[in-house]
């Protein structure tokens, strides 16, 4: 058993916890100022020792920055570019700056939420918050699997704040055909997008031999994400490829960009023959062709939600969609765009009403 003993200092008086570790070896903790939070401690190590969960004192004394370079180190490596550079921000920006220099064994849950409390307040989006606690958090949890810390100090915050999903924009079928039109040679590129819900990287990493014109098919099996001006290639988002229904007008549209390309060749390059980059000034084309058109303001990432749009609107199925889009669940896709729902809840209305009018009628 853990036993408490006192000792003199030019300070006062101290109080000393003697212990022994799981392995038998004698061990001590000193420098607390009174004996009620030595008594804690002594209590808190023999709780420890019995649910195997006991991390020697000295392990933790490292800093939440020497076990940051290993964590980020295996996002790198674990995470796609376009997911490292977010963690990496948040890292630099965010959490460095409160926790880098901190022990691990000086953090507890009170500190965390104080800090989620001050970015909130200090005017950070629900999503910039939610993304720092889960640098920190996944640091920790690391620090815990070394076997640094007994339990990760972090988890079980109650003060995160919620994000709000911001509005999508659908555009119907007249819209899409002027935003085409108004996007010059780019046009084929925003049919594709609008009608086939392709995410943006994934459509600029097409490439001849990934379209089935007779099945009417094209076989999404690359992203090309630009991030910090550089592309990177990879896997689409959910690291599974997908074959994307392509409507008969578009495979007119798809064969004709074909036409004096080699199988290897990307589909819509850009100038200088490499990946098309994203259009991201007031400038770009699309931006230009969004003006010129008159169509409601809206991103290449939106025409996804307009294809979505216009395939439930044309009595698509759920889980036809959700294969189209490439979403993990049909749940997700519908809690994604359960907004575009709405006429199945007049229905249920229609049909109790009907139900319990035939009901009345029976009784007449």
């Amino acid at each position: 058993m853990a036993t408490v003993s006192s000792y003199d200092t030019a300070h006062g008086t101290r109080y000393r916890v003697r212990y022994r570790t799981p392995d038998r070896k004698q061990t001590d903790k000193r420098g607390f100022k009174t004996k009620r939070d030595a008594r804690a401690f002594a209590a808190t190590v023999e709780v420890e020792k019995m649910r195997g969960e006991y991390v020697p004192h000295r392990l933790g004394i490292v800093s939440v920055e020497e076990i940051s370079a290993g964590w980020l180190s295996r996002k790198q490596v674990d995470v796609k570019p376009s997911t490292f550079k977010s963690l990496d921000t948040a890292w630099r920006v965010h959490v460095q700056p409160r926790w880098g220099t901190t022990r691990l064994n000086e953090i507890d849950l009170d500190a965390v939420e104080r800090w989620i409390a001050d970015l909130t307040r200090s005017g950070k989006g629900a999503t910039v918050v939610i993304r720092a606690y889960g640098v920190l958090a996944g640091i920790l949890d690391s620090a815990v699997k070394a076997k640094r810390l007994a339990k990760n100090p972090a988890r079980g915050v109650e003060n995160l704040p919620r994000k709000t999903r911001k509005s999508h924009v659908y555009l119907d079928h007249v819209q899409v055909d002027q935003l085409a039109a108004a996007a010059g040679r780019h046009r084929v590129l925003v049919l594709l997008l609008s009608y086939c819900g392709l995410r943006w990287g994934e459509a600029i990493g097409l490439r001849v031999q990934h379209l089935d014109l007779l099945r009417r098919r094209l076989n999404v099996v690359e992203n090309a994400v630009q991030v910090d001006n550089q592309i990177h290639v990879g896997t689409p988002k959910s690291h599974k490829t997908r074959s994307v229904p392509v409507p008969r007008f578009l495979i007119i549209e798809l064969a004709r960009v074909c036409e004096g390309k080699c199988r290897g060749d990307l589909l819509f390059p850009g100038r200088d023959g490499d990946y098309l980059r994203r259009s991201v000034s007031s400038t770009g084309w699309f931006t230009r062709a969004v003006y010129k058109s008159g169509v409601p303001r809206l991103t290449p990432h939106d025409l996804r939600h307009t294809a979505a749009s216009l395939a439930i609107s044309a009595g698509v199925n759920v889980k036809a969609l959700q294969r189209m889009l490439g979403h993990a669940s049909a749940a997700m896709t519908l809690d994604v765009y359960a907004d575009l729902f709405d006429d199945d809840l007049d229905a249920v209305a229609e049909a109790l009403d009907l139900a319990v009018s035939a009901l009345l009628h029976s009784k007449a």
